[in-house]
């Protein structure tokens, strides 16, 4: 996957795991599964990107919009995100 911010100045490749929607919910007459992925720290940290709402994740073909970024901690060491997303354009 691609986490990028909307105007592309910035962009890093993750590995991410995302588990199978549970809930749909109707947007605009329209169903939407909510998308939810975790990844680590490692490649954020690495390429000092913090993760936001309103960037982009890219998974193959599609687009989401992240709408919540959470970091996860272990202790007081930052180990990974927690993003909510939502579209697949």
């Amino acid at each position: 996957m691609q986490l990028l911010r909307p105007d592309e100045s910035a962009s890093i490749t993750v590995m991410a795991y995302a588990p199978p929607p549970q809930a749909i919910v109707l947007e605009d007459s329209v169903s939407v599964a909510p998308f939810a992925v975790q990844i680590t720290a490692d490649e954020t940290a690495a390429a000092s990107y913090t993760p936001a709402s309103g960037d982009w994740l890219r998974d193959g073909g599609r687009r989401y919009t992240v709408t919540d970024a959470v970091p996860v901690y272990d202790g007081s060491y930052l180990s990974g995100w927690s993003l909510s997303a939502k579209g697949g354009s």
